[in-house]
């Protein structure tokens, strides 16, 4: 999973992730109620146990965006969608210390655990001045493989910049970007016939 996601990744997680997510993944794999004990995975587990996963515990989406959103993955579509209605940056986001503006990134994986293997789409916002002025409504759309039958997770986070001289520099090395796990939709269940 952190290597589906690792380009966010890069400028947007703390030290401790690796040992964060282990843990979660082991509550996940504890949860397969239907393998015997040490044949146990994450197909069988709860995958839906890391919603709301914080990739940077030095940044948290839930205390660096007040603005609402929506965050959902349609399977028969194969689109994992997050939207931000309009909002006032100043107002809804907590933006750290010499931060001028901000982006909005989402990316949507489609994961098979078995064969390792991943499938990754991302967007992005332009820059956003962090500033009075009222702002449109934000759509974030990820297109995934229709009606997959592998695990779909969508995560959607904030990242820093500060303008000098027209151009853009990640703030901080992105030690206050925000990234958490909004949607998961686990491998449907086969029936057997």
């Amino acid at each position: 999973m952190r290597t589906a996601f690792r380009p966010l990744l890069l400028r947007t997680s703390d030290s401790r992730l690796t040992s964060r997510l282990t843990k979660e993944m082991v509550k996940v794999i504890k949860a397969d109620a239907t393998s015997a004990r040490g044949e146990r995975n994450v197909l069988d587990g709860e995958l839906e146990l890391l919603q709301g996963f914080e990739f940077n515990a030095n940044g948290r989406l839930g205390a660096t965006i007040y603005a609402p959103f929506d965050a959902s993955i349609d399977r028969a579509t194969g689109e994992a969608v997050v939207n931000v209605p309009g909002f006032v940056p100043q107002n809804t986001i907590a933006a750290p210390q010499g931060a001028t503006h901000l982006k909005f990134v989402s990316a949507a994986v489609e994961i098979d655990f078995e064969a390792d293997d991943f499938t990754l789409v991302a967007s992005e916002s332009g820059e956003i001045e962090i500033g009075p002025q009222a702002e449109a409504a934000v759509n974030l759309s990820n297109g995934l493989p229709a009606n997959s039958t592998k695990a779909l997770m969508l995560v959607f986070g904030v990242e820093f910049y500060q303008e000098v001289n027209g151009s853009f520099y990640p703030l901080k090395n992105g030690s206050y970007n925000a990234l958490a796990l909004v949607a998961i939709d686990g491998a449907p269940a086969v029936q057997q016939t």
